[in-house]
């Protein structure tokens, strides 16, 4: 990848939806087919696409979700500078210390790591998804068109919708 970017994957979500599971970890810290946790599809889609500096935002049941991150995809001791995935807690940042309110709230109290890295592009993602995706194919198209903003979404049926962030595009939309 010719241009720097900087992975945000959010994984702060209190995942109520899969309880008993998420009882005692991190939604993202579920377990998936035996051996993989929900976490590693992001992880491995930002590692095997070149973006190699990632931080993960977390907020609920969050140590579950850092030893996970610490002890099976600690690549930074190992590796050039700029070659990290780091789990970042919530801490308040905001006057009124309060927790995250939402994604765009995630990425606002933690700008400060975005503006210290300063890369050319970032790329914000779920970490509550499984699905396998070269990001470096949408980072291209972003940058291929000169865009302020990419987003990868997929069509769901309308009766499903609440179930998901909801997107609206007009019909000339890729």
């Amino acid at each position: 990848m010719k241009t720097s970017v900087l992975g945000m994957v959010l994984a702060g979500g209190e995942g109520t939806r899969l309880f008993p599971l998420t009882e005692q970890r991190a939604k993202p810290a579920v377990p998936f087919g035996g051996k993989y946790r929900i976490i590693d599809f992001v992880l491995s889609n930002f590692v095997n696409s070149g973006i190699n500096s990632i931080f993960v935002i977390t907020q609920f049941k969050s140590q579950s979700l850092m030893e996970l991150i610490i002890n099976g995809w600690n690549i930074s001791s190992a590796h050039a500078k700029g070659r990290f995935i780091i789990p970042v807690p919530a801490q308040m940042q905001t006057q009124d210390r309060s927790w995250y309110l939402g994604t765009a709230d995630a990425i606002y109290q933690n700008i400060h790591l975005i503006e210290d890295f300063d890369p050319e592009h970032v790329a914000v993602f779920g970490s509550d998804h499984i699905y396998r995706m070269d990001i470096s194919q949408m980072v291209n198209f972003h940058v291929k068109n000169n865009a302020m903003a990419t987003v990868a979404a997929i069509p769901v049926p309308i009766e499903e919708a609440d179930q998901f962030g909801i997107q609206r595009s007009d019909s000339h939309a890729e």
